[in-house]
C-alpha cells in the first residue's frame, strides 16, 4: 500500500507545523511551498497517496486533481462560503466561529464532496486564527490517513463568496470602533494587506491591534508612507 503524503503551502507558519508534527505520522512524507514545484512530474516521481493544500493562492491543474486525491481546507461550513478570502468575508459579516472542511477538489472551486469538517473559532489576528487553523487541520490530516473516509457531496445552501483586493483594505470612516478593529486584525497576517487609509497624501497601515473596550479605543501599530500624488 502507497502510504507516501504530500503538504502543499505557502505559509511558515504551516512549514513549521509540518517539520514538528506531520512529517512524524506514519508513511513518507513530502512538502511543496512553491508554485514551480507542483509540477506532474514530480507528481509522478512521488506519487503521493493524498495531497494536502493546507493554505494555497493558486489554481491547481485539472491535470493534477484528476490524477491524484486532492483535498483542501476551506476556512467555512461549505457550501456556505464558496470563493475566495473565506476568513475575511466571515469577519466582515460578523462571524465569531466557522467550520474548517476538508474538500475533494476537482475542477469546481470549493464544490467537492467533504472528508470532515471541525470548529475554528474567528477571534485574534488573521495570523493566529490560521496558527490556530494549521492545528486543526494536523488532527483533521491524521483522521483522513488513518480512517480513509469517503467524502460525502456538499448539502445545503450555495454561498459564494468574493476574492477580496487591495482596495477593499481600506478602513472605510466612519463605523463604530469593533468594525475598525476587525478590519485591521482580519488582514494581520503574512502576506496579507494591511488595513489602511490615505489622508493627505500619506498612507497609514494598521496591525497588532488590540481594543480596549472601556473607553472605546483601539491601540495599534502603524506605518506612515509619504505616498504619490493622486493616489489619495
Amino acid at each position: 500500500m502507497n502510504n507516501n503524503y504530500l503538504v502543499v503551502s505557502i505559509k511558515s507558519w504551516n512549514k513549521a507545523i509540518f517539520d514538528s508534527k506531520i512529517s512524524k505520522f506514519e508513511g513518507q512524507w513530502f512538502y511543496i511551498s512553491s508554485l514551480e514545484q507542483l509540477t506532474l512530474k514530480y507528481l509522478h516521481k512521488i506519487n503521493p497517496r493524498y495531497i494536502f493544500f493546507m493554505h494555497w493562492s493558486y489554481m491547481v491543474p485539472v491535470e493534477i486533481t484528476s490524477a491524484y486525491t486532492c483535498i483542501c481546507f476551506h476556512m467555512t461550513d461549505l457550501p456556505f462560503g464558496r470563493g475566495g478570502s473565506p476568513l475575511q468575508n466571515l469577519i466582515i459579516r460578523g462571524f465569531k466561529e466557522t467550520k474548517i472542511s476538508a474538500v475533494l477538489m476537482n475542477d469546481k472551486i470549493d464544490a467537492g464532496p467533504i472528508f470532515c469538517k471541525n470548529k475554528l473559532s474567528l477571534e485574534g489576528t488573521a495570523e493566529e486564527i490560521f496558527k490556530k487553523a494549521a492545528l486543526i487541520e494536523v488532527d483533521m490530516i491524521l483522521y483522513i490517513i488513518k480512517n480513509h473516509p469517503k467524502p460525502v457531496p456538499q448539502t445545503g445552501e450555495t454561498v459564494l463568496f468574493k476574492r477580496r483586493t487591495f482596495a477593499d483594505s481600506i478602513i472605510n470612516m466612519p463605523q463604530d470602533i469593533y468594525s475598525i478593529y476587525d478590519m485591521i486584525r482580519m488582514l494581520d497576517a503574512e502576506g496579507y494587506p494591511r488595513a489602511y487609509i490615505l489622508k493627505d497624501g500619506f498612507k497609514y497601515e494598521f496591525w497588532r491591534p488590540h481594543i480596549n473596550e472601556n473607553d472605546q479605543s483601539i491601540e495599534a501599530q502603524v506605518k506612515i508612507t509619504k505616498i504619490s500624488k493622486g493616489l489619495e
